[in-house]
Parts: structure tokens; sequence; C-alpha cells
């Protein structure tokens, strides 16, 4: 289990898309993940007709790394520290370090 999923509504805390809230597209295996409208790049791409692709400038979304973003808790509205723990029932679930709430319930 992460402590980052798909899904999840982030805060950048470092570089120069500081202080930028968005939600992870995607999680790479190499530590690093993809949040949506954060970090982009223009790319020049050629077009390609048999795939029906049209060239010209892109911007596409480029990887961060996991330890730059912060899960925002939804009480306090800013980036917060995320632990594990096992309920009574043996399910292991995410929370928040600062107030102890589960993520996402």
């Amino acid at each position: 289990m992460n402590k980052l999923n798909k899904g999840d509504e982030v805060v950048v805390i470092s570089g120069k898309d500081k202080g930028r809230r968005s939600t992870i597209t995607q999680l790479m295996s190499n530590g690093k993940v993809l949040v949506q409208g954060v970090n982009t790049a223009k790319k020049h791409q050629k077009g390609n007709p048999n795939a029906g692709v049209t060239g010209g400038i892109i911007e596409k979304d480029m990887p961060l790394d996991i330890s730059n973003v912060m899960l925002v808790n939804p009480a306090t509205g800013k980036g917060d520290r995320v632990g594990f723990k096992v309920l009574e029932d043996g399910k292991k679930v995410r929370f928040f370090k600062s107030n102890g709430e589960i993520v996402g319930a």
C-alpha cells in the first residue's frame, strides 16, 4: 500500500510549481508521480497522418518526485503527512498525522 494513490488531491511543496494543488494521474515505479497540470513542458511533435496525429507544440505533464508532493487534508485544506494503522477488523488504512482522521473516510 502506498501513501499516495492515483486520484488523490495533492499540493506541491517544492520546485517551480510550489503551492499548486491538483490530482495524481499516474504513479510510476521509480518513485515519481504525474500530477495533472503541474510541471508541464512544451514538446515539439511531428505530425503523422497515417496515425491521425497532428503536429505542433503540445504541453505535456512531466513527472515529479513523490517527495515533492503532500496529500491535502480536507479538514484543514493544507498538505499533511500520512501514516498507516491497522483497524480492529484487520484492515490497513491511511491516516493523517496531524488529526488522526482516516484518509477517504
